[in-house]
């Protein structure tokens, strides 16, 4: 039987697998270590003080590795798309330590709102987003992008949202600057519906 976590995704459905209760394949310890690119990291462009893009923002590029050092997240990145069943597709649910991002919106650094999603859980281990509720405003992760470059946030809001308020536009709408949002199941587990009862929304831009 598996856990699904679901989040409404504009028209669509953002499912985020919170846990597995029946998987017998090993998972890998939260946070595992692995290599991290090679090429030069290039800077990103300024900000103003206030915090808010200036204007001058990446062009697009798929991200590589997401790096947030206050809860110890090194994870790679996988695309994640839109299913038959129009949802946007979790990321494995047997490698706790990744992320997946809507390939179809805006990537990290890029003008407008790029998704990011992760596991809470599984039935065997946390998994990478375990400790995401642990960020607080002016907190800062950094996002490693195929083109070299590294991309910087700084968290501006974090709010859980119960799924029968989920603030849809809010949380997708398009930004007249670079922002992410990271998201990840929260709340009580309800077994008879097989989910978690809320989500968990990181609101950063890029600095």
């Amino acid at each position: 039987m598996t856990v699904l976590c679901t989040v409404v995704f504009l028209l669509l459905t953002l499912n985020l697998i919170g846990g597995n209760e029946t998987s017998s394949a090993p998972s890998p310890p939260p946070h595992a270590p692995q290599a991290a690119p090679t090429a030069p990291v290039a800077p990103v462009a300024p900000v103003a003080p206030s915090g808010h893009a200036t204007g001058k923002y990446l062009p697009r590029a798929k991200p590589v590795r997401l790096l947030i050092p206050k809860i110890s997240v090194d994870a790679p990145f996988t695309d994640l798309s839109i299913g038959p069943k129009g949802e946007l597709e979790a990321p494995p649910a047997n490698n706790t330590n990744l992320v997946g991002w809507h390939a179809k919106g805006a990537s990290p650094g890029e003008k407008g709102t790029a998704i990011i999603a992760g596991h809470v859980d599984t039935a065997t281990a946390p998994a990478v987003f375990a400790e995401l509720s642990e960020l607080k405003k002016g907190d800062v992760f950094h996002v490693r992008r195929a083109d070299g470059r590294q991309a910087s946030f700084v968290v501006y809001d974090a709010e859980t949202f119960d799924k029968d308020r989920f603030p849809d536009g809010r949380v997708y709408g398009d930004t007249d600057d670079a922002q992410v949002r990271l998201i990840t199941c929260a709340g009580d587990y309800d077994r008879s519906a097989r989910d978690y009862t809320a989500n968990l929304v990181v609101f950063a831009r890029l600095t």
